[in-house]
């Protein structure tokens, strides 16, 4: 129930963290892959790692900001496979830390574009796709951060994630009716370049484990194995669901 034979993905994000252990794992699983994210040289090689195992994937790099760069990658999985069945809109932001009133409007929108903006524009291009092929699942990261638990200094970062939960539940209620399901994956701290740049030193990343109930950050591809469950037949009874992969940290008290 979790393969993924001759579906189409789309996975931004892919060029490192949880997108690329989640193209890797896809494309394992059987999915044809159209990985996305800004750099380039990394993606390729992502690409090429996927294609060396045995996979099909092509590369587009781009910004998850820009309306075109996902009707390219709709267009893109419609040529080289012929559809879309699935889409991990992974790709985000953290943005600035700190307080509030020492961001600018240009840093706030910066992460609204990046974080819940491009979850608007993904959905308006892949909906349609699904819709052809008779359905599919679309899975958005979120994060826990302003849905269970608020950190100081993530203002931008939680309000944007918030709402790709309620894009999540709206979407959910509109294309359940034509067999696509709609989910949002809220992972905890994992070991990422993006987590690492959050928490930065050794002992920030020790006071970050140990808000969660393992005393441990997740492996990327601890996640990936959440996001090919809500991707997957194995969840075909789930949508409008906002997932917790945060290892307790939501519940944990000591």
């Amino acid at each position: 129930m979790t393969r993924l034979d001759d579906k189409v993905a789309i996975i931004t994000g892919a060029s490192s963290g949880i997108g690329r252990a989640a193209a890797l794992l896809f494309s394992r699983k059987g999915a044809k892959l159209v990985l996305s994210s800004r750099g380039r040289d990394r993606l390729e090689a992502v690409a090429g790692e996927v294609r060396a195992a045995g996979g099909s994937a092509i590369a587009l790099a781009g910004d998850v900001a820009d309306e075109a760069h996902h009707r390219d990658l709709v267009d893109a999985a419609k040529a080289e496979f012929g559809g879309l069945d699935i889409a991990f809109n992974n790709a985000g932001t953290t943005g600035p830390v700190g307080p509030l009133p020492d961001l600018s409007m240009e840093e706030w929108q910066g992460v609204l574009g990046a974080n819940l903006t491009s979850g608007f524009l993904a959905a308006k291009y892949q909906l349609p796709a699904l819709e052809a092929r008779g359905g599919g699942s679309l899975v958005f990261t979120s994060t826990f951060v302003g849905h269970t638990a608020g950190f100081p200094g993530l203002a931008a970062y939680a309000a944007s994630k918030s709402g790709l939960i309620g894009l999540v539940q709206v979407l959910a209620s509109e294309y359940g009716p034509k067999g696509i399901r709609v989910n949002a994956l809220l992972p905890g701290a994992t070991d990422t370049p993006m987590g690492r740049e959050v928490a930065a030193t050794p002992e920030a990343r020790a006071f970050v484990a140990g808000l969660n109930a393992f005393k441990r950050m997740a492996d990327p591809e601890e996640i990936a194995e959440a996001a090919l469950f809500l991707a997957a037949p194995a969840s075909s009874f789930m949508t409008g669901t906002a997932m917790l992969v945060d290892g307790g940290v939501s519940i944990n008290r000591v």
